[in-house]
């Protein structure tokens, strides 16, 4: 049975111990952020999420697949992201690797005389080391051996961390997915920028073309005296004009062919492409399904879902600072004067083995600056959680409008292209009739030219948003 005075040690022990755990401060509430999300992005409530859809589905122009394909592999960006990922791995087994003891192997060699009129001096000279043999002045020491030390993981402020780095981890990983699905929207966007750009270019050469026949047709009538030479500088004017306009789309392609380049991670070269399929093809039909679903498809928000997580155990880290700790130390080895009698068993072996208990006295001031800290920090994780989430909404709901929206945009915009480029032929025979003078030719041309052009861009915007809302919904990253 245990004496008194034990069993007197042992409660002071506790007693230090659960009178620092009295004085810990309180972790933070956790409050529900929000109640629920809404029902949908509209009236229309449909669950089918085509987030979940592989880029490869909607996406089936075999150009734009392998540029696809080649800058999720290429694009500098993204492969930061993975070394990322590959360092929040390697954090990950460092704090697990604090669970287990560390062990290290060491040998020393040294030389230690001590003085004669102390207590250590005076012992070693009246002690024979060996039979016969004063100790020697200096005294060698040849010492090879083991030490290891190890920390009880009594209030899990090591499984806490090492929580917390794996939810770290987890937020790389879905950093990596953020950047992919960014990557492949813009890819996306950027290709069929390209395609419109080309197809803008068609448009204007077929109108160039159009105007230097009647740019012709107004000088021979200058001729014949049924025009002057102001029709005629007044169509010369609209001929630069549009072979200016010529200049700067062949400028917006190289730029934008560079982009995709940079995209890709390769230096400038042509991008493959069939101008034709912007015309023939539609855009793809992207079911949104509920805003719940953005919790889950969106890797913006799981990355702030974990951050957040991790920060909340940093919480419990931090607050784990404020409680002794356990430890345990020990070596094992040999020990002797030479090298001679270095492995002599059992004389020359020695070992130790302590534990201790230390807890924070005058330090707790630091220690409830950092906690004050990690709270902080948790509280604003927790907002940064909702913005993600606020953030995503708005832009499946923008996108969602804008798709609807832009679809009934394309259809006026056909009428009134066909409108227009019945206007120029009908302006043409009134003016070789005499019927329509030049002005109202040129006016005719200028608004055909600008509507395709308009139109041209409203198909392209079509298509990207489509891509964005493909990317709202957290589409692109599988």
């Amino acid at each position: 049975m245990m004496n008194s005075k034990k069993i007197y040690q042992i409660g002071i022990v506790l007693l230090f111990t659960f009178s620092i755990y009295g004085c810990l401060p309180k972790l933070a509430t956790d409050k529900p952020i929000f109640a629920s999300t809404p029902d949908g992005y509209s009236d229309k409530k449909d669950s089918v999420n085509d987030a979940n859809t592989s880029w490869k589905k909607i996406f089936t122009d075999t150009n734009l697949v392998k540029l696809i394909d080649t800058a999720i592999k290429s694009n500098p960006e993204a492969n930061v992201a993975l070394q990322e990922i590959l360092i929040a791995s390697n954090e990950v087994k460092m704090r697990k690797s604090l669970l287990s003891p560390m062990v290290n192997a060491y040998t020393s060699i040294g030389m230690d005389k001590a003085g004669r009129y102390t207590s250590e001096g005076a012992g070693n000279a009246s002690t024979d080391i060996t039979p016969g043999r004063r100790v020697p002045e200096p005294l060698p020491n040849f010492n090879p051996g083991f030490q290891a030390s190890w920390e009880a993981d009594i209030w899990h402020k090591i499984r806490y961390s090492k929580q917390a780095a794996l939810q770290r981890y987890l937020a790389t990983v879905e950093g990596k997915n953020f950047v992919i699905s960014n990557l492949v929207a813009e890819i996306a966007n950027s290709y069929y920028e390209l395609l419109a750009l080309d197809n803008q270019l068609s448009i204007i050469k077929e109108s160039i073309e159009l105007q230097k026949k009647e740019l012709e047709i107004v000088k021979l009538q200058k001729d014949a005296a049924r025009a002057t030479e102001l029709a005629v500088k007044q169509f010369e004017a609209q001929v630069y004009y549009t072979e200016s306009l010529e200049n700067d789309v062949v400028q917006q392609i190289t730029e934008n062919e560079n982009k995709i380049n940079l995209l890709s991670g390769k230096f400038n070269q042509p991008i493959n492409r069939d101008a034709s399929s912007f015309l023939n093809q539609e855009p793809s039909v992207i079911k949104s399904g509920v805003p719940s679903q953005l919790i889950f498809n969106r890797p913006d928000i799981m990355q702030a879902e974990h951050e957040m997580k991790a920060a909340g155990l940093d919480v419990k880290v931090a607050r784990a600072e404020f409680l002794p700790e356990l430890g345990f130390e020990s070596e094992l080895g040999y020990s002797a004067f030479k090298p001679g009698l270095l492995f002599s068993t059992p004389e020359s072996i020695m070992f130790s083995l302590f534990g201790k208990i230390t807890g924070p006295i005058f330090n707790r001031a630091a220690l409830k600056a950092e906690y004050a800290n990690a709270n902080a920090r948790q509280i604003q994780s927790l907002y940064n959680f909702q913005n993600s989430i606020l953030n995503g909404y708005v832009e499946v709901s923008n996108q969602m409008s804008a798709v609807n929206n832009l679809d009934k945009i394309y259809k006026l915009k056909s009428k009134q292209v066909e409108t227009l480029n019945q206007s120029i032929d009908i302006a043409h025979d009134l003016f070789l009739s005499a019927r329509a003078d030049y002005l109202e030719v040129l006016t005719a041309q200028k608004e055909a030219l600008a509507s395709k052009l308009e139109l041209n861009e409203v198909r392209k915007n079509k298509f990207n948003s489509t891509i964005n809302l493909y990317r709202a919904l957290g589409g692109g990253w599988k």
